[in-house]
């Protein structure tokens, strides 16, 4: 456990930010996401294999997973609007944001994941554990919702 230890500190800095950045976009509530990332950080203490090389990429599989469980949970509390969470940039990127959150919570992490995080799809399919055509699928799917919203002809 000495090199957990050794190391710990580095890796929530180096981690939490993206982590927390997903889960919300996933979630798209600030306290579930705060939840969603200890939690992680959690599991990544006491079920980690040794040896990890890619302690990144483990940690955002597991986030995804813990998002997935607690978007499944009833008691889940109604988030507040995304553009009060997130610094938009100005209020007529609202629409945009509200779109973004009214996504199925897998098209808000594939697009996160993509877009944000700059995994490929194939990374995406396994962090995600779909295939990576349903990756696309949901890519395009998300792109296409957001193009009729930005040019409603």
């Amino acid at each position: 456990m000495g090199d957990r230890t050794d190391n710990w500190e580095e890796l929530v800095q180096s981690q939490e930010n993206r982590l927390y950045r997903a889960a919300l976009a996933i979630l798209g509530s600030r306290q579930e996401a705060e939840d969603a990332v200890q939690d992680t950080f959690l599991a990544f203490w006491e079920k980690a294999p040794e040896g990890l090389r890619d302690e990144g990429a483990w940690l955002m599989r597991v986030l995804v997973n813990n998002c997935r469980s607690r978007l499944r949970t009833s008691r889940r509390r109604e988030a507040l609007p995304l553009w009060e969470e997130l610094p938009a940039p100005e209020p007529e990127a609202h629409p945009l944001w509200e779109e973004l959150r009214a996504l199925p919570p897998q098209d808000r992490a594939a697009i996160h994941l993509f877009y944000y995080e700059g995994f490929s799809t194939q990374e995406i399919a396994r962090i995600l554990k779909c295939r990576p055509g349903t990756v696309r699928s949901r890519l395009s799917r998300a792109r296409e919702r957001l193009r009729e919203l930005l040019d409603p002809k």
